[in-house]
């Protein structure tokens, strides 16, 4: 649904090839990296070039969210040497040895970060064992068709006239987020009463929801399938082109901030491969394309200014400072607040 956008990418790619094949360090006859990402999060042509440029082979899969990659890799998957999960994620898999340090001496294009996204973040605080690939905040998608009014609050995801419209995030931490946002509450609290209390009110909402899901709500929405849907907003700029009657807005409660981020499981096979390939999508031009893609912000000035007018000035993509300030980056819970959360979940969804 992005390949519109590959021509830049090639353009850029082969006006760098030679660069690209000294940032990378020496390049491969032969091997594998096997790269597992969100879905449709990369621009396929970067894993192209970086393949005949390093003769290394891709092995690409998808996960939908950070708990279904968590869940393969605890259960002892050694299937991949490159992973993109979010801030909250990386920190648990530190926290649980599940992850290799990165030898930046084989990721020097890092240096192509801007500063903020280097070191310093609660996540990684050293920045050993990521890289940041792309950031962004969850908007609420709504079709102006379907409401007669402009939502500002996360509240209309419980407006009882949109019953059989309204999608949710089908993951705990997200859902239960903007339960705890809606009702005042940090997205980081460990209090069991407040988390409850979230949940509870999700119970009161699920029978407006249509269903809950991740990916499809992309496509659900720009089908106007639905009314309305809390999603990543940079997603929204692309969603808008193919269907003028959606918008998108910052809830003023406040929302999440994100960050995703290149990271390399415990036991890779494959290690200094997947360092070259973490390098190869550190130049600048190639975060510029993947942005472009995804249509989400990269973590470098530089490649911001490659991007068109269109997502380079456009809120959605970048959002502005007074949405980020009320605006939270997920951390990691203690495990007995993890434990809650299942449980939790269990109840909504048996309710």
């Amino acid at each position: 649904m992005r390949k519109p956008f590959r021509t830049l990418f090639l353009l850029l790619t082969l006006a760098l090839t030679c660069a690209a094949l000294t940032a990378c360090g020496s390049s491969s006859s032969n091997g594998v990296v096997n790269v597992a990402n969100w879905g449709d999060y990369i621009d396929e042509d970067a894993i192209a070039a970086f393949e005949e440029e390093t003769g290394i082979k891709v092995n690409y899969s998808t996960y939908s969210d950070n708990e279904s990659l968590y869940s393969t890799l605890k259960n002892g998957s050694t299937d991949y040497d490159v992973i993109v999960p979010s801030d909250y994620m990386i920190a648990r898999l530190i926290e649980e040895d599940m992850l290799e340090e990165i030898d930046f001496d084989n990721v020097p294009n890092a240096a192509n970060l801007d500063e903020e996204f280097l070191s310093g973040l609660d996540y990684d605080p050293e920045g050993t064992y990521s890289v940041p690939y792309l950031w962004g905040v969850v908007g609420l998608i709504y079709n102006t068709t379907m409401l007669d009014y402009t939502p500002t609050s996360w509240d209309v995801l419980w407006d009882e006239s949109l019953s059989g419209q309204i999608l949710m995030f089908d993951n705990s931490r997200d859902a239960i987020g903007i339960a705890l946002k809606s009702l005042g509450y940090s997205y980081n609290t460990t209090s069991e009463g407040e988390i409850t209390q979230a949940v509870d009110k999700l119970i009161e909402q699920k029978p407006l929801v249509q269903a809950y899901v991740m990916d499809q709500i992309f496509g659900k929405t720009e089908a106007g399938e639905a009314a309305v849907a809390p999603y990543y907003a940079g997603d929204a700029v692309v969603m808008m082109r193919e269907n003028p009657d959606l918008a998108c807005i910052y809830p003023e409660e406040g929302s999440n901030y994100y960050i995703d981020a290149w990271c390399i499981p415990k036991g890779a096979s494959n290690k200094e491969n997947a360092e070259l390939f973490i390098n190869y999508m550190c130049q600048t031009e190639v975060m510029a394309a993947n942005a472009t893609y995804c249509t989400y912000a990269p973590p470098s000035s530089a490649a911001r200014a490659l991007l068109g007018d269109d997502l380079a000035d456009n809120e959605l993509v970048y959002a502005p400072d007074a949405v980020r300030d009320l605006c939270e980056i997920y951390t990691n819970l203690p495990q007995t607040v993890l434990d809650l959360y299942d449980q939790q979940w269990v109840r909504l969804k048996a309710a």
